[in-house]
C-alpha cells in the first residue's frame, strides 16, 4: 500500500514516516542538527515535546555515533504517541525531524517501575596465586588455640646476609636509662668571647 505524501509545516509535502514498533513511552529522534551545543539542544527538544505531556528525560549525547539523534523519554504512551503525530517531519532548526518509537523500555522508567538492573560489564578476574590464597583463606589467628601458624615466607637473600651479619657484631646500641645522666648536665655553658658585642640603638634623636 503506498503511503500518501504528508504535508510539512515548512516547505513542499513529504513522504509520511510510518512508525516502527510498539507503541512505547520512549520517542527516537532522528535527523537531528548536529551544530548545536548539548544544552541547546537538549532544552530546546524539552521546551518543544512537554506541550504534549510530562517529559521525564531527554537524552542527548554528541558522540560521532548518537550525532543527530536523541531520545524523549515521556511518562506515558498516549503522550509519547501524540507528541510523535504532531511534530512527525517538524522544521526543528532547519532540518526535518524523523520520530519513531524507542526500540526497549528507558532507564528512567525501568527505574520508576522497579525493573531496573545495573549493566554488567564482562570482567576477567585476574588469577589467584598460593601466596593469596595462604592469605587471605587462612583461618584467623584467634580461631583455634591450638592452630599451626602459616608456613613462613623465606627472606630475600640481602636480608638474610644482613640478619647473619647482625647476630655475628651483636647488639648495634643500648638504650641509656634515666638513672646514668651524664656528668655535664650540671656544667654551665661556656661563653664564646670571639662574637662582637651589640651596638645599642639610641632612640634618643
Amino acid at each position: 500500500m503506498a503511503s500518501r505524501p504528508m504535508p510539512t509545516h515548512n516547505g513542499p509535502p513529504q513522504k509520511a514516516v510510518q512508525p516502527t514498533g510498539a507503541p512505547n513511552q520512549t520517542l527516537y529522534l532522528k535527523n537531528l542538527p548536529d551544530k548545536l551545543q548539548k544544552y541547546d539542544l537538549r532544552l530546546s527538544l524539552y521546551t518543544l515535546f512537554s506541550t504534549y505531556g510530562p517529559v521525564l528525560d531527554v537524552v542527548a549525547l554528541k558522540t560521532k555515533s548518537m550525532r543527530g539523534q536523541a531520545h524523549i523519554v515521556f511518562r506515558d504512551v498516549q503522550a509519547s504517541t501524540q507528541a510523535m503525530r504532531a511534530l512527525q517531519g517538524f522544521d526543528f532548526f532547519g532540518k526535518e525531524m524523523i520520530i519513531q518509537y524507542g526500540k526497549g523500555k528507558s532507564d528512567t522508567i525501568a527505574k520508576l517501575d522497579g525493573t531496573y538492573r545495573m549493566p554488567t560489564a564482562p570482567s576477567s578476574q585476574p588469577a589467584i596465586t598460593e601466596l593469596q590464597k595462604l592469605i587471605f583463606n587462612a583461618p584467623p589467628p584467634s580461631a583455634s588455640a591450638g592452630a599451626i601458624p602459616p608456613p613462613s615466607l623465606p627472606k630475600p637473600p640481602e636480608t638474610q646476609a644482613n640478619d647473619a651479619d647482625a647476630d655475628r657484631e651483636g647488639p648495634h646500641g643500648t638504650k641509656r636509662g634515666r638513672d646514668e645522666e651524664s656528668d655535664d648536665e650540671g656544667a654551665p655553658m661556656e661563653e664564646d668571647d670571639s662574637d662582637a658585642p651589640m651596638d645599642a640603638s639610641s632612640d634618643e634623636d
